[in-house]
């Protein structure tokens, strides 16, 4: 096969796991598109599928097997030709993988998505050109926001977390490359820029010997065309009052912040190696009720944490009760190897995991619910992610409204709006998944 026919063929992916992991494929996407390869949403009806996977729990590797299986399925069928899987799930188990799904064509770890093109170049026995030296990231949705992945890796070893097994430690990506980045996004249409990272709090500390979060957001906040930006997984212990103010005083900050929090109880949270505590946690949250109210919370707590007794769950939900976070998410707790909890003694059983999840997330549900309809009534501005065709409505996010992950913001408009323009709504009704909104 020559080269210019295996430009020929069609690439499509499917993406699995956290918006970090998102950022990893669409950056692969890009070098493929910049080789030469047409990039399609049509799984079903390309030539290549990559599976890029998330491996940080079991549920995700069940997932992610699910999704092999079944683009393998394709395969045996002959409507795809080449299956690459990357992501995580290669990473933590590249041996057991390769025996266990013969049919695929490549296992991709982390420090190879750069190789992309040359790997596929070996699978059709077609001779490595060279790589070209720039790309445009593939943006896999809407491009009213995109992901600013800033650094990868972590440092934190919770006792629960693989993440810095697979992932490696904590490593900042250079600011002049951030803002380069970011600057291309702008150019392309993205209006607000979601910082990720496992801990965007600890930001720069590897690379210039500080924290350079503020630093950061400076730079990107004097870039033309963004109008947004917010601040996704900053760990309680480095939320700081100098970080609050610059958040509250920049007007391209959202007011927002994702703080994941996972336990309230103290022996719980010692051992999760956490860096905080239940007087901490408290403080934290009652200082920027009081002092920043302006900052919507959103948060993350793990229930069923081996020695979580049933008197340390019910201090859970009723710090939940109390607290009335705006967004919260909740997980079970998954036993995985090679984690310093995988040792504790005390696992609760499958059952009771499932129990305790059911029933905080039904308590959360009630306190969303009624924050949300607290709402109604209110005239907010919101950025315009997509159209629904189906219902002929716009869907749209606030700066209190994360997109994906929080409530979104429908309305119906006949003005001629599109897709990345801010508009002003008024919130008249809540149904339990997205406000409902008149266009002002």
């Amino acid at each position: 096969m020559t080269k210019e026919e295996l430009k020929s063929k069609v690439v499509s992916a499917i993406s699995l796991g956290c918006d970090k992991n998102k950022v990893d494929l669409e950056n692969m996407l890009g070098r493929l598109k910049a080789y030469g390869f047409s990039i399609s949403s049509d799984v079903e009806n390309a030539d290549i599928v990559i599976v890029n996977t998330c491996a940080f729990i079991q549920p995700a590797q069940e997932e992610a097997i699910s999704n092999i299986l079944e683009v393998e399925s394709y395969k045996k069928k002959g409507m795809i030709e080449k299956i690459i899987v990357t992501g995580c799930f290669p990473e933590r188990n590249y041996n057991q993988m390769k025996e266990n799904f013969p049919d695929i064509d490549a296992f991709l770890k982390l420090s190879e998505n750069e190789k992309i093109c040359q790997i596929i170049e070996d699978l059709y026995d077609v001779s490595h050109a060279k790589p070209a030296k720039t790309f445009e990231r593939v943006l896999t949705n809407q491009p009213s926001f995109a992901y600013l992945k800033i650094s990868d890796g972590c440092n934190n070893v919770c006792s629960y977390c693989t993440i810095p097994r697979i992932r490696g430690r904590y490593k900042s990506y250079p600011i002049s490359d951030l803002v380069e980045e970011a600057k291309n996004l702008a150019t392309r249409g993205v209006k607000e820029l979601i910082l990720v990272a496992q801990d965007t709090t600890r930001y720069g500390e590897d690379l210039y010997g500080e924290n350079s979060l503020i630093k950061l957001c400076d730079k990107l906040s004097k870039i033309d065309g963004i109008k947004w930006i917010r601040l996704h997984y900053a760990y309680p212990e480095c939320v700081t009052d100098e970080l609050l103010k610059y958040i509250v005083s920049n007007k391209k900050m959202c007011k927002y912040i994702d703080i994941p929090l996972q336990h309230i109880d103290d022996e719980i949270l010692s051992s999760m190696r956490r860096k905080t505590n239940e007087e901490g946690t408290r403080k934290l949250i009652n200082k920027i009720h009081t002092f920043y109210p302006e900052i919507a919370i959103r948060t993350t707590f793990m229930v069923g944490y081996p020695g979580e007794t049933r008197s340390k769950f019910k201090k859970l939900c009723k710090f939940i009760e109390e607290e009335k976070f705006e967004y919260a998410g909740f997980f079970a707790y998954s036993k995985e190897p090679n984690t310093a909890s995988f040792y504790i003694k005390s696992h609760l059983s499958r059952f009771t995991k499932k129990a305790r999840l059911k029933k905080i997330l039904s308590l959360q549900e009630k306190i969303m619910t009624m924050n949300a309809k607290s709402m109604i009534g209110q005239e907010i501005e919101v950025l315009i992610d997509n159209f629904d065709e189906f219902t002929g409505e716009y869907c749209s996010h606030s700066q209190k409204l994360s997109p994906i992950v929080d409530f979104g913001v429908r309305f119906i408009d006949n003005n001629k709006v599109k897709v990345g323009d801010f508009v002003k709504v008024k919130l008249y009704d809540f149904d339990g998944n997205d406000f409902k909104g008149e266009i002002l």
